[in-house]
């Protein structure tokens, strides 16, 4: 990683001071704006954090998330204090494949954080390797948050945009457009969550495995049922209750996927399938499967990003799993618990689980084969049903000898 110094960007028609230092410590773009106008007075302040997470589908139709966090020098063009017929705006470009702004309007006593527009480019193969589709994706974010005049707005709690395949993640915000007598106001306006909550810095995660840490005991969580369909009808079945276990920062969250609130879509091809799952606070959870040796299927890929009751993004995958293997033509039953561990950081319980990702014919699974848990518990029935038989024979043999002998007896007697 390079660290990079002061740098300065200037921009033609504007006394244009930017003041950029990327702290690799936390993989984020720290960056202090102090843009004035023709007469050298300041007409907008910005000081932030951001980062940004990009899902995209690859050429293997597996998806990929990329975190951009220090991307190289940032340049500035485009950014403007504004005039009569156009308001403030921030512009940041990193390298060639990404562009970043945030426009400001002003009515009479307030103005406002309109709107945040980022755009990416696929076609840039090292960031995005084996990308599917290629070409310039835009995220249009409207925000519309209201400022008093002549104040400064601050936000120092992570707060994260999640639109499409993108989720945007900002923190330690402290902005004043249309600053007056170009000095930055000491009266600040607090966002929400700061006024009710302390600084939460996001994680970025890595594919380090830590510690796993026992989470709290929860409820099993429902069972739903989930498929997919082509254009010749469902191609992938699954059932199953869904437990997530995320361990950060020593702390760990036990979530139960709701089927009634949960979203679910995918895709199927002769070699892979995926299952997509999504809700309120599940940006996506993807299962990803693969045949293998032409002749079984096995879960390959899990892909996550959940958002956090602390404020902050939890997102990992794992492409190198090797779960719920069963032959093509069948599907995989496991009723017991079982768990899917994702990383050190990452486990999923599942309850009642049955998946077919491929050759579904007439939207039912087809014949199952069970988990090793299952089949030992089958394997217990019969092998106690012919001890209690056993022990059952034993018992009436036992009884008939001793009647016999007494019948026996009886007969001597006389």
């Amino acid at each position: 990683m390079v660290y990079r110094g002061l740098g300065f960007f200037p921009v033609p028609g504007l006394g244009l001071v930017l003041l950029c230092v990327v702290l690799g410590a936390i993989r984020s773009y720290a960056l202090e704006l102090n843009l004035t106008d023709s007469e050298k007075a300041t007409c907008l302040y910005a000081k932030w954090q951001m980062n940004f997470k990009i899902r995209y589908e690859t050429t293997s139709n597996y998806y990929k998330t990329v975190t951009i966090a220090d991307n190289g020098t940032a340049a500035y063009n485009g950014s403007i204090c504004g005039d009569d017929h156009s308001g403030p705006k921030i512009a940041v470009q990193f390298g060639s494949s990404f562009s970043w702004s945030v426009n400001f309007t002003k009515e009479m006593t307030t103005y406002s954080i309109d709107s945040i527009l980022f755009s990416y480019n696929t076609n840039d193969s090292t960031t995005f390797p084996e990308a599917k589709d290629k070409g310039i994706v835009t995220v249009y974010e409207p925000v519309a948050i209201k400022i008093p005049l002549n104040n400064a707005f601050r936000c120092k709690s992570l707060s994260a945009l999640k639109k499409n395949d993108v989720v945007q993640q900002y923190w330690d915000i402290l902005v004043q457009a249309f600053v007056q007598n170009g000095t930055v106001s000491t009266k600040e306006f607090l966002c929400d969550k700061d006024k009710t909550s302390t600084t939460v810095a996001p994680v970025i995660h890595t594919t380090v495995p830590s510690p796993t840490v026992t989470p709290t005991p929860k409820g099993k969580p429902e069972v739903g049922t989930y498929s997919v369909n082509n254009g010749n009808g469902t191609c992938l079945l699954a059932t199953m209750g869904l437990q997530l276990n995320i361990t950060q920062d020593k702390a760990v969250s036990v979530i139960n996927i709701n089927p009634n609130t949960t979203d679910f879509t995918g895709s199927c091809h002769p070699q892979t399938a995926l299952l997509k799952l999504n809700s309120s606070n599940i940006n996506y959870l993807d299962f990803g499967f693969a045949v293998k040796n032409e002749n079984r299927f096995y879960l390959k890929e899990v892909n996550v990003s959940v958002n956090l009751g602390n404020g902050s993004v939890f997102s990992f995958v794992n492409s190198n799993l090797s779960y719920w293997d069963a032959p093509l033509g069948s599907s995989y039953m496991c009723n017991k618990e079982q768990t899917v561990s994702v990383s050190g950081t990452f486990q999923i319980n599942t309850f009642n689980l049955r998946v077919q990702p491929f050759n579904v014919m007439e939207g039912k699974y087809s014949t199952a084969e069970e988990c090793s848990a299952d089949s030992d518990l089958n394997f217990l029935i019969p092998v106690a049903v012919g001890v209690a038989l056993g022990f059952l024979i034993i018992v009436v043999f036992i009884s008939y000898m001793i009647g016999r002998r007494k019948s026996r007896t009886g007969y001597q007697s006389v």
